[in-house]
């Protein structure tokens, strides 16, 4: 059974897993997976006839993903993957029904590159769309980051991260013109790391 649900969904982020569980993406058709890495979120869409795009800004990952998807399905253009920035995407406005970023935008290096990375998400996304996100956050663990300025902090996991929070989550959401599909979520692990989930729809 293992076996099989790894081959149907490959190394998946378990919280979007639970949006696929619970047919939350079943009238998409374009995904885009900025950040993708190797494509470990994106087997389930390749294996099942979604139009699948991503970016990240390492080569060799992008060049893992053209495989992945070659392999997984040869109808999806290899142009569809591209080595850039998630700032600067290279696609037109409201193209994707999903764009999902998952643990990329907690590498912001301050608040106007993490404004540029959101906004530029936002744009590619179409009205009606779902963006989903992964992050992290101080939530639960506000007094054990230590600030270091413009948005970042040191994490008592040894790491430098910048960090949102859920008023910040909810300001956004409104300005943007999004509906949250999912309440804002917070893992807290051991109190050495929080990573947020964040869904929101595209009014």
């Amino acid at each position: 059974m293992q076996n099989n649900l790894q081959q149907i969904f490959g190394n998946i982020d378990i919280y979007l897993f639970d949006q696929l569980l619970k047919g939350r993406f079943d009238d998409c058709k374009t995904v885009l997976d900025a950040g993708c890495g190797g494509g470990r979120n994106l087997v389930y869409f390749l294996k099942n006839g979604f139009d699948v795009y991503g970016v990240d800004q390492n080569e060799a990952a992008v060049d893992a993903v053209k495989q992945l998807s070659a392999k997984l399905s040869p109808q999806n253009s290899p142009d569809n993957f591209r080595a850039a920035v998630v700032e600067r995407l290279p696609f037109a406005d409201n193209h994707f029904d999903l764009v999902i970023c998952s643990a990329v935008l907690h590498f912001a290096y301050h608040e106007q590159h993490f404004d540029k990375m959101l906004r530029s998400l936002w744009r590619v996304l179409k009205p009606g769309g779902y963006f989903f996100a992964r992050l992290a956050s101080d939530i639960g663990i506000e007094t054990l980051v230590e600030p270091l300025g413009n948005g970042r902090y040191f994490l008592p996991d040894g790491s430098e991260r910048f960090l949102v929070n859920e008023g910040m989550l909810l300001r956004y959401g409104t300005e943007l013109n999004g509906l949250l599909y999912e309440p804002i979520k917070t893992t807290n692990v051991q109190n050495l790391r929080c990573m947020t989930t964040w869904c929101l729809q595209k009014l």
